[in-house]
């Protein structure tokens, strides 16, 4: 998880996860955060579950703030970016939808931990500007799958519909894979984001 944990990393301008070290502690938090809940870690948790001693723990990060800040925004942005990489301009609108989805569902399975860590304490910064940059970001992402949708739309690939309403509908399907998905399970995220995509493109209806 230590390498993927760093690829969400850079996408954090004012984090430099330069030291191994710092890399074990963010990734333990991360896992810890996913699964108790920021408020329910504390730093003696993540120094019990990387094996260091609480001193050790806070010469590198002073708080839980310093560990979560990097963490939240570095997710925000890189699931923009890598499902950005994915549509291709090139491909008609409902073949960009099918693949929006499949990356969305790709870097959840990925990166796991860090997407229901991130998603858990996405509300909870104090600070208005670090809450405004992961607001921006998160915004890109959805303005892709509008833009995808209205594409659609001019096309007469789908009938015309509220593309906000359409989006949600589109993101609730997938923002929900966390909650319920199981990596032992016989299909994998993006099997799963497959036969979404079929049913919400061909309907519930037999034909």
């Amino acid at each position: 998880m230590t390498n993927n944990l760093a690829e969400i990393l850079d996408q954090d301008d004012a984090f430099n996860p330069q030291q191994e070290k710092a890399l074990q502690i963010l990734s333990e938090a991360c896992r810890l955060f996913a699964e108790r809940g920021f408020e329910g870690t504390s730093m003696r948790d993540i120094a019990a579950a990387c094996k260091i001693s609480k001193a050790t723990l806070y010469h590198y990060f002073p708080d839980k703030d310093a560990l979560f800040r990097p963490l939240a925004l570095g997710t925000t942005k890189a699931v923009y970016a890598h499902v950005a990489a994915r549509i291709g301009d090139e491909h008609p609108p409902l073949e960009r939808l099918r693949r929006f989805m499949l990356g969305t569902a790709d870097f959840f399975q990925r990166y796991r931990w860090a997407w229901i860590a991130a998603t858990t304490i996405f509300w909870t910064d104090p600070e208005a500007r670090r809450r405004k940059q992961r607001l921006e970001w998160r915004d890109r992402y959805e303005a892709l799958l509008r833009g995808i949708l209205q594409d659609a739309m001019s096309r007469g690939d789908i009938r015309p519909m509220d593309v906000a309403l359409a989006g949600r509908l589109v993101l609730s399907a997938l923002n929900w894979l966390p909650r319920w998905y199981d990596p032992a399970g016989p299909r994998s995220a993006t099997e799963i984001a497959e036969e979404f995509y079929e049913m919400i493109v061909t309907g519930f209806r037999a034909s």
